[in-house]
């Protein structure tokens, strides 16, 4: 007891330490927990490597429950859209990499069978560490994100075929040995294991598929009563033990069949995406799952074999960086060919370069059905292991490169449209701002030339009638070819408050009498804007939350017409304390420590309840 407890306290405290100094430095929690693992195990000697192996079947655990939580995510018809994706993009990944893979082992020196086994193994990547790391660092809805996730999530369904393959891979006779094995196995499971393995391959298959098909047809039809049923209880640890049940039972029965449980649950998240109790279950399993996961990585830092390391250091990352280096050229080209560009084809490369935690599974079953020595596993253990180490650093190069893909996505964009027409007002940028002041002026007779460097929006619009033209407002030659020598009007209502800022001085240089019209995002939006020379600037959200203010007044006893005069008088205000400001904001130093600001600031808050006041009372005297 003693034992578990001091275990409990060296994980629990190195976990709280590393991963709050790598999240602080920028590099993940992954990174930390993979730390953490490395720190207590080959470092200090806390943690042996047999203890870490132990603990690694239970922590792989929450990879299954993480793979539930995105069953929950996923819409069937979602899935059903991404099927090109994952048969395309996902199985041509696993299919060349597989086959490289094998080949350069065969050139290695393996025999084809452990050649084939190799191939499967390093074919697929971290689901844990890549989804954990796109989530936290916002990237799962970029393009690139999709389209990582669609790879991973066709990699975790390929591991039933390549567990099924394995056993055909073992010579003969290692199959008798296995079968043997079976044929003593004790209990339940080892009798329901027994009965499988006599079965023939056609009556496995049907098995197999009846498990499958008893876990969709459960979910849509068995969860409803059972949840009310628990509902009724109003205990709410019994939703977590529930959610809990659902999740273990699934994955027992999916190990007992022999196939993955990752899968099964995932199959069952799937077919629960659409139940009402979705949340319920998700909020319930989410803590243990991060425990669970982060335990994972834990044991992976803790599990690198040293001494094999040290003994043949530069045979050990050679075949590592080697791996990587591979895997990324094969990624790269597939991101050519399936369309993805600058940051995304990044991402997408680098972000699936390593190795994953299902490689241990296949590395460990391949073990018990003889088809790999354990000399051969132990070099691969400490190969998926320090993949998955440099991964986080793989994101941070993403994250630093990126920055040079701005130039090769503008180059790879789409050629400008040419503008064929002139108005008296150009209008740049035809997003939800843009929509509104294209309306308004448009409904009232006046023409407009839109430009907008988004193709979709444009594109959309077009398809409501509203012609727009494709470029990046901030280019000279468009803005003249939109008119702006004989404009009168020109309104800025890019999302980009920099691309904004360009706009409006090039237009101010080129016309010092243009009339100028800019959307700000903020405060120190409008001062640098004012500076650039804008006549008219809008701050997004200010006239909303002016309105709101206005319904919060008409509801706590003012009159309407009351609300409304201060509602006005706030605005005259504001507009002459923005005028006020702009000419002691110092673009060099935060508004909060330029003292000059800060006093005329709270002069002008008191002015303005002063000028409230004085409206309200004279209303009330009137009255």
């Amino acid at each position: 007891m003693e034992n578990i407890f001091f275990q409990a306290t060296i994980f629990l405290a190195a976990a709280v330490i590393a991963v709050p100094i790598a999240a602080r430095l920028g590099l993940g929690s992954v990174l930390g927990y993979l730390a953490a693992g490395v720190v207590i195990g080959p470092v200090l000697g806390l943690l042996g490597t047999h203890e870490s192996h132990e603990l690694q079947h239970y922590a792989e655990f929450g990879v299954v429950m993480m793979l539930f939580l995105i069953g929950l995510e996923l819409d069937p018809r979602a899935l059903w859209a991404m099927r090109h994706k994952l048969l395309g993009l996902g199985g041509l990944q696993i299919g060349i990499t597989g086959a490289a893979v094998a080949g350069a082992a065969i050139l290695l020196g393996a025999e084809t069978p452990l050649a084939i086994a190799i191939g499967m193994t390093f074919s697929l990547s971290s689901t844990a560490i890549v989804l954990q790391t796109l989530t936290e660092k916002r990237l799962m809805q970029t393009k690139g994100g999709r389209s990582t996730f669609a790879v991973l999530l066709t990699q975790d369904i390929a591991v039933i075929p390549f567990l099924a393959i394995l056993p055909l891979l073992a010579s003969q006779d290692a199959r008798a040995e296995l079968a043997e094995g079976h044929d003593n196995a004790s209990g339940a499971l080892g009798f329901v294991a027994e009965w499988l393995h006599s079965l023939p391959a056609w009556g496995e298959t049907l098995v197999t598929l009846g498990v499958v098909a008893a876990i969709i047809l459960g979910g849509i039809y068995g969860s409803r009563p059972i949840f009310r049923y628990i509902h009724g209880a109003h205990l709410r640890e019994m939703y977590t033990s529930l959610a809990l049940l659902i999740v273990v039972s699934i994955a027992l029965v999916m190990t007992v069949v022999g196939l993955s449980p990752a899968l099964g649950t995932f199959i069952a998240g799937v077919v629960l995406a659409n139940s009402e109790f979705r949340h319920e279950m998700e909020s319930d399993i989410q803590p243990f799952k991060a425990l669970l996961l982060g335990l994972f990585f834990i044991t992976v830092g803790a599990g690198i074999n040293v001494d094999l390391l040290f003994s043949a250091p530069l045979t050990i990352l050679g075949l590592t960086l080697g791996l990587i280096a591979l895997k990324a050229l094969i990624l790269f080209v597939l991101a050519v060919v399936f369309g993805l560009k600058g940051r995304d084809r990044l991402l997408f490369t680098l972000g699936l370069a390593q190795a994953g935690e299902f490689g241990f599974v296949l590395i460990s079953y391949s073990l018990t059905q003889n088809v790999m020595p354990m000399e051969t596993a132990e070099v691969l253990l400490l190969v998926v292991a320090l993949s998955m180490l440099v991964t986080p650093l793989l994101f941070i190069a993403n994250e630093v490169l990126a920055r040079y893909a701005v130039t090769d996505a503008v180059d790879d964009a789409p050629e400008p449209d040419d503008i064929d027409e002139q108005g008296p007002i150009i209008i740049a940028g035809i997003g939800r701002f843009g929509q509104i002041v294209h309306r308004l002026v448009s409904s009232a007779g006046f023409r407009t030339v839109v430009l907008d460097h988004d193709l979709r929006t444009v594109q959309l619009m077009r398809r409501f009638g509203v012609k727009g033209f494709f470029g990046d407002p901030t280019r000279p030659e468009l803005l003249h070819a939109a008119g702006l020598a004989e404009a009168k009007v020109l309104v800025v209502a890019l999302d980009d408050p920099e691309a904004a800022l360009k706009l409006v001085k090039h237009a101010r240089r080129e016309r010092p009498d243009l009339h100028i019209v800019a959307r700000a995002h903020d405060r120190v939006s409008v001062f640098r804007l004012y500076q650039a020379g804008a006549n008219d600037i809008v701050r997004e959200m200010f006239d909303s939350s002016l309105r709101a203010g206005r319904y919060v007044l008409e509801n706590v006893g003012l009159s309407e017409y009351e609300a409304a005069q201060a509602e006005q008088t706030f605005y005259q205000h504001d507009r002459m304390t923005i005028r006020e400001l702009a000419m002691l904001w110092d673009p060099d130093k935060p508004p909060s420590e330029n003292e000059a600001y800060v006093a005329r600031s709270k002069e002008l808050q008191k002015e303005l309840e002063a000028e409230l006041l004085a409206v309200l009372d004279t209303r009330s005297d009137a009255a």
